[in-house]
């Protein structure tokens, strides 16, 4: 990868990690659903009219715009209003590596690699860490969603594996259309119509600005980018760089939630991070004679 390239790349992880700050921002008195609505209709309008439909089936881009949209960010949004902090979440959503390599085994039949085990293997015990050993600061139900959106990342993997090489930018715009209808359903259901009313006609210029981020900044732009690259530089070059997502996402929250990391959650992000690590780059450092692959 060339400088510009590069830089690039930096530039979008680093909007990615920030996102979780303006994310934990945006939900601080509006409704989490209502707030991933607002930022797929963003993503979606004006961009659908300049971008072609993308060639999968029809049920293929609904499955993927709901499991983004509704289970991956529905379920991550709420879970940091309800206490998940940006920077551990940033984190943790980075699971969904370690999930897709497992769902890719059972419904693919792709091979876990030794070192994917070992690296999972990291991370589940950093997550165990972190539930038993975080002390109050974090809740067991915060947490448990923020796996589930982590899972339904996971899920989102497969269906791109299975849309057979579909432009991934226009599968991102066009999906993004199909959250916001439920999204915004389940708000009103769940916190009062009254409360969405309140958010759409009240909410001021700051509000505002944190969904036109997330919703041209983080997605349009930031996945049309990445796309780019990839499909330029090759993913082996561009998608490990997205481990620097949580590090400025953790940076991000220090910085403005002066989030603290008493030794058992420390410990276990640092588990989690290692096996990440691992996960991604063991093949260069795994011994040659390796144990056979586990199916």
């Amino acid at each position: 990868m060339n400088a510009r390239a590069l830089l690039l790349a930096l530039m979008i992880t680093f909007i990615w990690g920030v996102n979780f700050i303006v994310i934990k921002w945006s939900v601080a008195d509006a409704s989490p659903l209502l707030v991933a609505a607002l930022r797929f209709a963003v993503a979606a309008v004006p961009a659908v009219f300049f971008v072609p439909r993308p060639r999968v089936p029809a049920g293929l881009l609904w499955s993927y715009g709901l499991m983004v949209g509704v289970v991956q960010f529905g379920l991550l949004y709420l879970a940091i209003q309800l206490g998940m902090s940006a920077g551990l979440g940033s984190l943790l959503m980075q699971m969904q590596a370690f999930f897709t390599a497992l769902l890719a085994a059972r419904f693919l039949g792709e091979r876990v690699q030794p070192w994917q085990v070992a690296g999972i293997t990291l991370a589940f015990a950093g997550m165990g860490v972190i539930g038993a050993l975080s002390g109050g600061d974090l809740t067991a139900l915060s947490l448990g969603l923020t796996l589930t959106a982590a899972l339904g990342w996971a899920v989102s993997n497969l269906l791109v594996r299975a849309s057979g090489g579909a432009n991934m930018f226009s599968l991102v715009v066009w999906s993004a259309l199909i959250p916001p209808l439920p999204l915004t359903l389940l708000a009103g259901v769940t916190g009062g119509w009254a409360s969405v009313g309140h958010t759409l006609t009240h909410s001021g210029p700051g509000f505002w600005a944190a969904i036109v981020f997330m919703g041209l900044g983080n997605t349009v732009l930031g996945f049309g980018v990445w796309a780019a690259l990839i499909q330029r530089h090759g993913a082996a070059r561009v998608a490990p760089l997205s481990l620097l997502v949580p590090v400025f996402g953790l940076i991000a929250s220090a910085i403005a939630y002066h989030e603290a990391f008493p030794p058992g959650k420390a410990l276990g992000a640092t588990l989690v991070f290692t096996g990440l690590i691992l996960h991604v780059f063991g093949r260069r450092w795994w011994p040659t004679r390796a144990a056979p692959a586990i199916e």
